[in-house]
Formats: C-alpha cells, structure tokens, sequence
C-alpha cells in the first residue's frame, strides 16, 4: 500500500513541535510506519536555507526554500511514501505561501514556485489566539527572525487568509486551534481523520 503524505503548518507558538513526534508515535502504535521530517530539510540547501535566514531575504530565501523542497521531495518524501510509510513534515507549501510573503515577496510569485510541488494527501493547519501564540513564544523563545515577541496576529491572519488559494491550489486543509483543544485531543482529532484517509487508499 502507497504511503500517505501528511503536512503541519502554522504561525510560531501553534505546537508543531509538541504535536508531531505524539502524533507520530500515536500513529506508530497503530501499525503505521511513520517517518517524520521538516523543511527547510537537514539536506544541504535546507540547512544552507535554515542556518542563514537572517542573511536571505525576498526572493533569495524564496527560491532557497523551494529548490531545498524539491531537493527533499525527491530525496526523502518521495522514497518514504513508495516505501509506505506515514510521512509527516513540519513545515510546506502552506508556511511558504506566509513566510515568503511576510518577507515582502508577491504571494503569486510564490505559488508559481511551488506550483508543481507534491501536493499532501493532508494538509494540517495549526492555529491558537494571536495572544496565546505570543505567550506560548515568549516562554520558550524565538527560533529564526519570522517569530518574534511582537505581535503574533500578521502571521496568523495570512494563514486565515490564504486558506482559499490552498484550497484551490489544491491542499487539503484540516484545521485545528491548539487553543481549544490539548495536544492529546488534537492528535486524537487528527488520527481519527488520518484513519479515515488509510482506509481509502488504494491497495497496489
């Protein structure tokens, strides 16, 4: 049976980092074979792309983040998921269609970027309160200059925003507010809908 390619996006603060490696094991000890990645990849253009974001701005970090993309869609979504494995990716499409553009860049430009990238079987949007996301960042601190201890509501509004264009971009958003609901709850939610996607994949 094919693998199935699972996403996670959201604004800084909405526990991407929390959420993944539970739902990679609450999937794991379902008798999934899972494999669990991020972008920018640890290939070289994503640790070129991650270790110097401060450096690269505009359309530099744009083409950056793309070609390490297909760099890793080749490299490692792709063998995973013939494999059959659960491919779960922190970070995709969906934050550069944010990112790129808080960095200034065109959203059409953008997506004609990542125009034929491998599109999710599921794309999961994470979401929390502007306030939450910023308290949830100034706890733990920020990580690269698109998160900050300012006011978290930009990020937030362009994934809101942007949601049609995935949609029609072809991303199968599912939404879920780390605000609301506890860790626990959300990948119990979130299983529950990446069962229901096994049970419709075809057997080859």
């Amino acid at each position: 049976m094919p693998g199935i390619f699972i996403t996670v996006d959201g604004p800084g603060g909405a526990g991407k980092t929390t959420l993944l490696p539970l739902l990679g094991a609450a999937l794991a000890e379902q008798g999934e074979r899972v494999h669990l990645t991020r972008e920018p990849s640890s290939g070289p253009l994503g640790r070129l792309a991650r270790e110097h974001t401060a450096a690269f701005h505009g359309p530099a970090l744009a083409c950056l983040v793309t070609a390490d993309r297909f760099h890793h869609l080749a490299e490692e979504i792709e063998p995973a998921l013939a494999a059959g494995q659960v491919v779960l990716c922190d970070r995709y499409v969906p934050s550069s269609y944010v990112l790129q553009v808080l960095d200034g860049v065109p959203l059409q430009y953008v997506r004609q970027l990542n125009a034929s990238a491998r599109r999710p079987d599921l794309a999961i949007i994470l979401t929390a309160a502007p306030h939450i996301l910023e308290m949830r960042l100034a706890e733990r601190g920020v990580h690269s200059r698109f998160e900050h201890r300012g006011s978290s509501a930009p990020e937030a509004d362009l994934y809101a925003e942007h949601a049609g264009f995935l949609t029609t971009d072809g991303f199968p958003l599912y939404h879920v507010d780390t605000g609301e609901f506890s860790p626990q709850a959300a990948v119990h939610a979130i299983t529950c809908h990446v069962r229901a996607l096994l049970s419709r994949t075809p057997q080859v």
